[in-house]
């Protein structure tokens, strides 16, 4: 009987080729390929399909919403804290650094014209020079000495600072070695003691107070910049809040339009935290400007009105003095004294306006205490010039002696007019310095605790417009 005989089973049915040819691996992928059956990027795409599906829904698009509300929310905190405290910075700067230094700077310059205008008052006295003047010269040395130490302390990053720093360092000990000399002379009766005196006063006028101007100056220039950088708007904060404003305005119509609810409580309470924030970063800021524009106007640029006048007249006292040092030869120091006279009164009568120093820090003053105290200078400066003409007359008939009382003598001199004018100036610089400290700080303050509120009221609106969304999201399932 024959056996059937057993076929060899039938071999499993290759892969289908890809459509792009390429033969399908084991379990139907390809190599390198995705899973069965589908083309590279298969997967990448139907990802990207069921996303934009979802975005086309309702809930996608909540979803969406949502989390451009608060992020919107949280850049508009972030940005109103970033620049409020640049603004603070830069009002602290005013403060504590930028006008204190060159309230120093302008003490230095002051401090030197009033060591040379001592010097040459105790020189005219003779050999028995007085000791309140020796005391007055050595005070002023010693003051701009430590405000020349405090002020390379403080003046790293200014290179125009740090240079005219170094020139006064240099040239005082040079200044004051022919100072001393000068006077060793002048007590032993020798005439060589004048030169002494007139080549250290080319120092100071040559060399240490252009060097103090120009440190006065760049300090100056800083507040400036200060002061600019503490006022600007903070107009990225106050855009994003408005677009964060704009943006749940539209979120609460797009509700209104599709569930015909008048409003969401969520997006309202984000509207109020922004709204809140954007009316406080306005105001704020705004009343802070107002302070620290009030601080510059009635008090920075007052003090430096103030400061001009009073350097000029310590240099108008000094050249007088000169004047009669140089024994006949002082015609350019009567021309620098005229020239520094007619730049503190303008020109004008007293209590007129004009370009004059004196005049332009009256007009500055805000207050009838700073007025009143820049009118007796004006007052006493016309007082100066009334005496110093019969100073130069009786120079000018051969009465030296006379003269040099009628400048520096006790009573009716010169000396004692410009002692009023320095008293009074003092004063007034006082007074004008205590009213910018006070704007200053008022105005600081305005900026306080508005980076942390806004923090707090961004983080807060955000968690509003999430739950508000959110609420819309519930009714979907």
């Amino acid at each position: 009987m024959t056996q059937p005989s057993t076929a060899p089973p039938a071999p499993p049915p290759a892969p289908a080729p890809s459509p792009d040819g390429t033969p399908a691996g084991p379990s139907g992928t390809r190599p390198g390929g995705d899973s069965a059956g589908g083309p590279p990027g298969t997967v990448r795409r139907a990802w990207t399909a069921r996303l934009r599906q979802a975005a086309r829904a309702e809930p996608g698009r909540l979803r969406a919403i949502g989390a451009l509300l608060a992020a919107l929310l949280v850049l508009f905190g972030a940005v109103t804290a970033w620049q409020v405290s640049g603004r603070q910075a830069a009002a602290d700067a005013v403060i504590e650094h930028s006008q204190p230094l060159s309230a120093d700077a302008a003490r230095i310059h002051r401090a030197l014209a009033d060591a040379d205008t001592a010097a040459s008052s105790g020189f005219l006295a003779g050999g028995d020079e007085p000791r309140e003047v020796r005391a007055r010269y050595d005070e002023e040395i010693r003051r701009a000495s430590q405000l020349l130490a405090d002020a390379a302390a403080n003046s790293a990053g200014s290179r125009t600072a740090e240079r005219q720093i170094a020139v006064l360092n240099r040239g005082l000990p040079v200044y004051t070695g022919l100072v001393e000399a000068a006077r060793a002379d002048n007590r032993q009766g020798l005439p060589l003691g004048g030169a002494y005196l007139r080549y250290a006063n080319e120092k100071m006028r040559g060399e240490l107070l252009p060097a103090a101007r120009k440190l006065y100056t760049a300090e100056t220039t800083r507040l400036d910049n200060d002061y600019a950088d503490a006022r600007a708007w903070p107009l990225l904060a106050i855009g994003t809040g408005a677009v964060a404003l704009a943006a749940l305005g539209w979120a609460q119509v797009r509700t209104f339009r599709r569930t015909n609810r008048v409003f969401n409580p969520g997006l309202l309470g984000a509207g109020a935290a922004t709204l809140v924030l954007l009316v406080w970063l306005v105001a704020g800021h705004g009343t802070a400007r107002h302070g620290l524009g009030e601080s510059d106007t009635k008090g920075a640029r007052s003090l430096q009105a103030l400061n001009e006048a009073w350097t000029a007249s310590l240099r108008a006292r000094g050249d007088e003095n000169m004047t009669l040092v140089a024994r006949g030869g002082g015609a350019v120091y009567e021309d620098s004294y005229r020239k520094q006279m007619a730049g503190i009164l303008g020109g004008q009568r007293l209590g007129e306006p004009g370009e004059g120093l004196l005049p332009d820090a009256r007009a500055l003053a805000d207050d009838a205490a700073g007025r009143d105290a820049v009118k007796e200078a004006e007052r006493a400066v016309e007082e100066w010039q009334r005496r110093h003409v019969a100073a130069r007359a009786k120079d000018d008939s051969g009465e030296y002696d006379a003269a040099v009382r009628q400048v520096i003598g006790a009573k009716g001199s010169t000396g004692e007019s410009f002692d009023r004018v320095d008293r009074s100036l003092s004063r007034a610089a006082a007074h004008e310095q205590d009213q910018f400290d006070r704007a200053a700080r008022q105005g600081r303050g305005r900026l306080t605790g508005l980076p942390a509120g806004a923090w707090a009221l961004a983080v807060l609106g955000a968690a509003a417009a999430v739950v508000g969304i959110g609420r819309r999201l519930a009714e979907y399932r």
